[in-house]
């Protein structure tokens, strides 16, 4: 049996250059060494509730934020979210939709079902990497989690 594996970030993300994009962000700033990248909805539902190829993950084991894409296949983002926060097991798991969207149904969709924050992917390079470290830095560092119970 494999170690389960602990997860501070789960990157959820179909555009190559927005994962690399992300990653880069991420890493340069110092923020998450443990980040895992899945590039559709389905496996991002898999990796959270910990079925099919991660059944043997411990839902205790993460992730502490998730970064959501609306856009994606298979399962789009907003069902992530709904299956995500009707759980009790996984809804205290913040939330942040980072996607090129900016129609106001899928921000006022993202709030009714309770997402932590929702951003719009910023095109200039330089302002999506500051972005990203800015979040970063919020979620895992200044935030206050509720401990598990």
């Amino acid at each position: 049996m494999r170690e389960p594996e602990a997860v501070e970030i789960l990157l959820v993300e179909d555009n190559p250059n927005d994962v690399e994009l992300t990653l880069h962000a991420l890493r340069t700033s110092h923020l998450a060494n443990d980040i895992k990248v899945v590039r559709d909805g389905e496996e991002a539902l898999d990796f959270i509730m910990c079925r099919g190829p991660y059944s043997d993950r411990d839902i205790n084991s993460g992730p502490r934020l998730i970064l959501l894409d609306l856009k994606l296949p298979k399962v789009d983002g907003i069902e992530v979210l709904r299956q995500t926060k009707a759980d009790p097991r996984t809804k205290m798991i913040p939330i942040v939709i980072l996607t090129s969207s900016t129609q106001d149904k899928d921000i006022v969709e993202s709030y009714a079902l309770g997402v932590n924050s929702y951003m719009q992917k910023p095109v200039d390079f330089h302002q999506f990497t500051e972005s990203v470290h800015q979040l970063g830095l919020y979620w895992l560092v200044y935030n206050q989690a509720p401990h598990k119970v």
